[in-house]
């Protein structure tokens, strides 16, 4: 997928995950999550397994714990819609710190928050060891269309570009005395966005052309990659695997 800008999501570091084929990362993770969101509500204890294996993992990949906190703020704001649901629900409700709260919005609520969290955690875990052309290298090894992984290429690696692109906009409107902040001159952002597309519809008609004249056939060229051994399938796959008993015994045994 050639070379591409460490995202910040990326941490640099040598240790096993890191070294781990792009396409078992990915299964394993896409496993893990599904049998977190399979896991019944009511298996408190199976959510704390879980968390504590994401924390080792982050151990085993050299992550800091604080880099995993701070990238989980992301979700705040969906969490906004859990935090409401015991108000909103319906049924049986129940006291909680003089407030009267539904009991199935409570249940919804953690339900949300804690596969929520743990789901956005395995992912934050597979970005911080995985670069992003990577990640798009292992989607085409699983077989994931190569329209979509071209397109998602493309995009990533000239979003810095049109992001530079804005700023040069921003600073050019600001040295002429104008900087709109007000709803009624919003005339002015729109023209700047509408500039800005048209910029860069043309430089990808010319990116094209230029690929088109240097034999591009469709399909990106993938540079130093390998096959994953039998060996580091079955080391990424013992985690969704184990994942899926905690799950399976979860049903059997919520409490």
């Amino acid at each position: 997928m050639g070379s591409g800008h460490a995202h910040s999501f990326f941490v640099h570091a040598h240790s096993p995950l890191h070294r781990l084929p792009p396409e078992c990362k990915l299964l394993a993770s896409l496993l893990f999550v599904l049998a977190v969101v399979f896991t019944p509500r009511e298996a408190f204890w199976a959510f704390g397994l879980y968390a504590l294996a994401i924390l080792a993992l982050t151990r085993v990949a050299r992550v800091p714990v604080g880099f995993l906190l701070k990238r989980l703020v992301i979700e705040v704001p969906f969490l906004a819609f859990a935090v409401m649901m015991p108000f909103l629900g319906q049924g049986e409700r129940v006291a909680v710190l003089g407030l009267s709260l539904s009991t199935e919005g409570l249940w919804a609520a953690w339900n949300i928050v804690a596969k929520g969290t743990l789901g956005l955690g395995a992912s934050i875990v597979l970005g911080a060891t995985t670069q992003i052309p990577e990640i798009l290298v292992g989607m085409e090894k699983l077989r994931a269309p190569k329209a979509f992984t071209s397109i998602a290429g493309f995009m990533i690696r000239y979003l810095e570009v049109i992001v530079s692109d804005m700023q040069r906009m921003k600073v050019a409107r600001e040295s002429r005395c104008y900087n709109p902040r007000w709803f009624w001159q919003a005339r002015a952002v729109a023209t700047s966005a509408g500039a800005l597309f048209i910029r860069s519809y043309e430089r990808g008609e010319r990116v094209y052309l230029a690929m088109i004249s240097r034999g591009y056939d469709g399909i990106m060229p993938t540079l130093g990659t390998r096959a994953a051994s039998r060996s580091e399938w079955v080391a990424c796959l013992a985690l969704p695997a184990g994942a899926a008993l905690v799950a399976a015994f979860a049903w059997a045994r919520p409490l």
